[in-house]
């Protein structure tokens, strides 16, 4: 089988999507395409040093129509075939302001959920459309979250996001698997992992966010995983060979 791979990454400028695409251009043969309102000089030089192929697109998944019709056009314009694999990785979200949905600003709340639902549910739709007739493996990890399994206060539409997630991850590999040579689909939860996320959360106002004090202690305590250590684990999930035998998954699974 062709040993080139073709990854694409969303929210791929800081946290854990930072972490995965740096790892990703450390492997052989790597095709890798990044999503993100920003570049990344620093891993345009870690690609140029590694002979891997990097592309980055500065795009704001808050507006995921355009980003998912761009991301069909592109790979229909490749050669599938020249692919042993092909994969798609969901993972950009956002929390927002931390605050009760009754006080939620409703612009905030929409971009919530197109940034965490909409964009990959479009993105997911337009890359199992233009990889439909490729040859190697085709798969689409989900970056999820225990938010989207356990509900929180002041968390409304990224508990919402996620669980949309989760629930679509479910409904699409259903209908991957009829094919029989369809795509492989997980919605994974990685953990509770140190990044500007975190940060967000233990910034957030204390009246308005009742879980703060928690996630202060996760802090102090030592309880949260580095983006590169959670980045490690779940590239390692990806590259399970049972990957997609459960379309909803944990880190601790691996």
């Amino acid at each position: 089988m062709n040993s080139k791979q073709l990854t694409i990454i969303t929210g791929a400028s800081r946290g854990l999507g930072r972490a995965m695409a740096e790892q990703l251009l450390s492997l052989p043969g790597q095709r890798l395409l990044c999503i993100s309102r920003r570049g990344d000089e620093q891993l345009a030089a870690k690609a140029r040093a590694s002979g891997a192929v990097l592309e980055q697109w500065q795009q704001d998944l808050a507006d995921p129509v355009p980003a998912a019709q761009r991301l069909a056009e592109w790979l229909r314009g490749l050669d599938g075939q020249a692919y042993g694999s092909a994969t798609l990785i969901n993972n950009a979200g956002t929390v927002g302001r931390t605050r009760p949905l009754a006080q939620a600003a409703v612009d905030e709340l929409s971009q919530a959920l197109r940034v965490g639902l909409e964009a990959p549910l479009l993105l997911t739709s337009a890359f199992l459309g233009a990889t439909q007739a490729w040859g190697g493996v085709r798969k689409v990890l989900n970056i999820s979250s225990g938010l989207g399994r356990n509900a929180m206060a002041s968390q409304a539409p990224y508990c919402a996001a996620k669980a949309g997630m989760d629930h679509f991850s479910r409904a699409v590999a259903l209908e991957e698997e009829a094919l029989g040579t369809g795509a492989k689909i997980v919605s994974l939860a990685p953990g509770v992992i140190d990044t500007d996320m975190q940060v967000q959360l233990r910034g957030a106002e204390a009246d308005m966010f009742p879980d703060r004090g928690r996630f202060e202690r996760m802090k102090d305590q030592g309880q949260l995983d580095s983006p590169e250590s959670a980045a490690a684990k779940v590239l390692a999930y990806l590259a399970r060979a049972d990957f997609g035998s459960k379309p909803v998954a944990d880190v601790r699974d691996t």
